[in-house]
């Protein structure tokens, strides 16, 4: 039975009225165990063979059926009623790239499997949970260019993103040309936000763009910047192998210039966060997440339509029936 679904009851309250019902049956009960008489008799076994009247099985109709029209009536009362609801709703998107570094100290192995491994798996999971949003990439060392524009489509994005790998472009780390690259992909932007991720584990020693000064451009076409230095204190682990293909590793300093990238955040509007390990790196991220949330306008509508009608009819029916087999077919033949 599918009546009530999708069904809910404007008076749930009147529900308690059901109560009624078990008291009406016990006063039922006791009122026919008042009317019964007794009668002695020395044997009842000339009864035995007396035939049984169908009527007995009747007997009882009319408080199955005044039972039954309360209970069809009291939920009649309770208003059940159908709920359309949908809703429109209106995003206001933020428009995101991602500057990672890929030079090769990006391969010391502080962060698991490594700081561009870690970084890409972290970034991806990122992206994954802001499907409202345009997301491009942009990769750097020794030069920068674009590995992939503004887009919505995230799956080719994830796909590039996991394309990406050190010896793509010559080594080195220009943080500057990283950073100028990202802002020229936004610059044109009609976004109401617009934000870029830049993540580097160095010092800015290549290309002819100061890190400051990609700042500045940045804070001119409204862009906020995220600057994440990713890198252990002290020295890391960094591989390297030997003419016979045995991998190796050295200690190598960490050196993140994190004067500069603070005041890139700062100029920016944005923020700057050190992220030691897999696990910072991961809340980095989060932090950004819940920093940059997409405002989505909703505009719901809803539409009730009452089904009381049905119940009160039955209600109806039912006591009707009672009046009408009272006085007509079961007139006296059950008293």
């Amino acid at each position: 039975m599918n009546w009530f679904k999708g069904i809910e009851f404007a008076e749930p309250e009147f529900f308690w009225l059901l109560l009624v019902v078990p008291l009406m049956i016990g006063y039922y009960y006791w009122r026919n165990r008042q009317l019964q008489g007794t009668l002695g008799m020395s044997s009842t076994s000339g009864f035995a063979s007396a035939q049984k009247s169908s009527m007995r099985i009747w007997r009882h109709y009319g408080i199955v059926l005044r039972s039954i029209a309360v209970i069809a009536l009291v939920t009649a009362l309770a208003r059940p009623q159908s709920a359309l609801s949908w809703q429109n709703e209106t995003t206001e998107g933020i428009d995101i790239m991602i500057a990672s570094d890929i030079s090769g100290s990006m391969l010391s192995e502080d962060f698991k499997p490594n700081r561009l491994e870690a970084g890409k798996n972290i970034a991806i999971d990122f992206i994954k949970n802001r499907p409202n949003d345009l997301i491009g990439l942009v990769v750097f060392s020794g030069e920068s260019f674009t590995q992939c524009p503004l887009t919505i489509d995230h799956d080719v994005l994830i796909n590039l993103f996991h394309d990406i790998k050190n010896g793509m472009i010559d080594d080195g780390t220009a943080i500057g040309m990283g950073l100028a690259t990202a802002v020229n992909r936004l610059k044109d932007s009609e976004a109401k936000s617009k934000v870029i991720i830049l993540l580097t584990d160095g010092v800015n020693n290549m290309g002819s763009i100061p890190p400051v000064t990609a700042a500045e451009i940045a804070k001119q076409f409204g862009i906020r910047v995220y600057t994440v230095g990713v890198g252990t204190n002290g020295s890391a682990p960094y591989p390297f192998k030997d003419q016979f293909g045995t991998t190796h590793y050295q200690m190598i300093p960490v050196e993140i210039d994190e004067g500069t990238l603070g005041k890139i955040a700062s100029i920016t509007g944005g923020k700057y966060f050190r992220a030691r390990n897999n696990t910072e790196l991961s809340e980095i991220y989060q932090q950004i997440d819940k920093l940059e949330k997409v405002k989505i306008a909703v505009t719901r509508y809803h539409k009730r339509t009452e089904h009381y009608l049905p119940f009160a009819i039955i209600a109806l029916c039912f006591l009707s029936l009672e009046v009408l087999l009272n006085n007509t077919i079961f007139k006296g033949a059950l008293t």
